[in-house]
């Protein structure tokens, strides 16, 4: 299990790497991967639910190429998106033929086409920024060190719940590690790589976003699987789980990061 998980890890993560160096339609198409298999993957968890899983899936491809592709479109995309979604699925519902728990149906299928593609987006938008390639790796190192912070001295000093009812083996221990090592990762990144993107103290205001909606993120997705009753949300990653145990990190993670990065500039 261990030698599986290492190498995935070996292929993938230099893979990542290429995609956010080259930026532009590469890392366009590893989001548009990411994103396809985290709808997919949360449409599999939300099953009991009886989402509208295909139609829900088509239109989160159609709205992750949206936001990218058609850039004339002179109206508000995000805006225009979710309200066809909603006319579509309230559609369905209207002219289908059980009315029983439909909102229940039509929620469960907007967030899996709506929310999830739109908040991996933000990603894009990162890399698309000025100075975004060492942004991303800003991001994703942040995460990786945060993440790893958190589990390690969750095992060894642990002993307060944080979310005992969504994520037991979560602690408010290692909750705060992740805070401080996500910090100090983004002080250290500032000086080997970000010195002319960021401030030290910019550096240090967005490793605090990232630490803090980033645990956050991971504590969501552990609701929406604590929910649909399983451990991981796939085992497309050999050793590591699925898509959507990788990346949702970036779920709240990734819009928040750049908001702050655009009232910081």
């Amino acid at each position: 299990m261990l030698s599986t998980r290492i190498l995935t890890a070996l292929v993938g993560i230099p893979l990542v790497f290429v995609c956010i160096y080259f930026g532009n339609i590469t890392f366009y198409l590893l989001m548009f991967i990411v994103s396809f298999f985290c709808v997919k993957e949360y449409l599999a968890i939300s099953k009991r639910y009886n989402p509208h899983s295909a139609t829900s899936l088509a239109m989160a491809v159609v709205f992750f190429l949206f936001l990218y592709f058609f850039d004339i479109f002179p109206y508000d995309k995000v805006a225009v998106s979710a309200i066809i979604m909603m006319f579509v699925f309230f559609f369905i519902e209207v002219f289908g033929e059980n009315p029983n728990l439909s909102v229940g149906r039509i929620s469960v299928s907007f967030f899996g086409s709506f929310f999830i593609p739109l908040s991996l987006m933000y990603m894009v938008y990162i890399r698309n920024l000025y100075d975004g390639m060492k942004l991303i790796f800003f991001i994703f190192i942040v995460v990786w060190v945060l993440d790893t912070a958190a589990y390690a001295f969750g095992i060894m000093f642990g002993k307060h719940k944080l979310a005992k009812n969504v994520s037991p083996k979560k602690t408010i221990e290692g909750a705060v590690a992740g805070i401080i090592f996500g910090m100090l990762t983004a002080y250290l990144c500032r000086y080997i790589f970000m010195k002319y993107v960021l401030t030290t103290n910019e550096a240090l205001m967005v490793g605090f976003v990232i630490a803090v909606t980033g645990q956050f993120s991971d504590l969501a997705e552990s609701l929406i699987k604590r929910d649909g009753n399983i451990k991981d949300s796939g085992k497309i990653i050999p050793g590591h789980g699925g898509i959507f145990d990788r990346f949702d990190s970036y779920i709240f993670a990734a819009p928040a990061v750049y908001y702050v990065l655009q009232i910081l500039r």
